[in-house]
């Protein structure tokens, strides 16, 4: 099998079919066998060290002049006023 051989070229067998409808899956399963057994035989990965402390994610420091501690999450300010009850 060529390194450039696509899913539509001809096989690689001479067939005369294409890849894809030839030995696609064939070639796939010998592939990924070849991984597993490679994996296999591996060495396995060592553990890392534990952490001292396991911090979140850090807060966002980016300065926001148009947020206020008065406003609420969706953008309308809160105002201090009583509300305007009744008429005239």
């Amino acid at each position: 099998m060529g390194p450039n051989l696509g899913r539509n070229d001809p096989c690689h067998c001479g067939s005369g079919k294409k890849y894809k409808q030839c030995h696609l899956v064939a070639d796939e399963a010998a592939s990924r066998e070849e991984r597993t057994k490679a994996a296999e035989s591996a060495p396995a990965p060592e553990a890392p060290a534990a952490p001292e402390k396991a911090a979140g994610a850090p807060k966002h420091q980016t300065r926001q002049p148009w947020k206020k501690a008065a406003t609420n999450t969706h953008g309308f300010g809160k105002t201090s006023l009583p509300r305007k009850v009744g008429g005239s």
